[in-house]
């Protein structure tokens, strides 16, 4: 017979004195996988490719964006989810002033999970669910194993994976499209 859950609530979360790298998936507090060095590493060189978005616009750099790693951020989908996102973003012409609160209660813009190989499912199934029923626009999949990035696009049906790529391609990808990012550089094959 399997066991009813009771869907973890964020009250129980923030008792928690670990829980800065607890997530609530699928209305269970689980812990977040521990991130391997080269998956730390792959998030790390992302952030850092994307960073003339983590500006005021109307700068020499594109701007506009509130950039964050490592972020929780709650989501009402029957009960709480609280993801602790590898990465995330909103537009500063949707939120002004900088995201705040534990957990940030907005709704971002972009989300990127780098999948960790224990992890696939949340990262791919469980996860892009609830960001679909909260209208994130773009989702990305970052695979430091095999070395790919997946570009998500929200659509009513579901998310469309509208660009694919690997290690040795340089790409454009919304919504940060106004600059190139080498995927070598993220893997770890290139220098910056």
């Amino acid at each position: 017979m399997a066991h009813a859950h009771k869907p973890a609530v964020l009250e129980e979360l923030l008792r928690r004195e670990d829980a800065d790298r607890l997530e609530i998936i699928c209305g269970e507090i689980v812990e977040k996988a521990s991130p391997s060095p080269r998956h730390s590493r792959t998030t790390r060189k992302l952030g850092a490719a994307i960073d003339p978005f983590d500006r005021k616009p109307g700068g020499v750099e594109p701007g506009g964006w509130w950039l964050f790693t490592e972020i929780h951020v709650g989501y009402a989908h029957g009960h709480s989810e609280v993801y602790c996102h590898d990465a995330a973003g909103w537009r500063r012409d949707r939120s002004p002033t900088e995201p705040a609160g534990w957990p940030v209660r907005l709704r971002p813009d972009w989300v990127c999970e780098s999948v960790s190989p224990k992890h696939q499912k949340r990262d791919l199934v469980d996860k892009p669910r609830v960001l679909h029923a909260a209208e994130v626009p773009h989702y990305w999949t970052i695979d430091p194993e095999d070395r790919v990035l997946i570009v998500h696009r929200w659509s009513r049906d579901g998310y469309v994976a509208i660009r694919q790529a690997t290690a040795g391609e340089t790409i454009r990808a919304e919504p940060f499209d106004a600059i190139e990012i080498k995927l070598g550089v993220l893997f770890g094959d290139e220098d910056d």
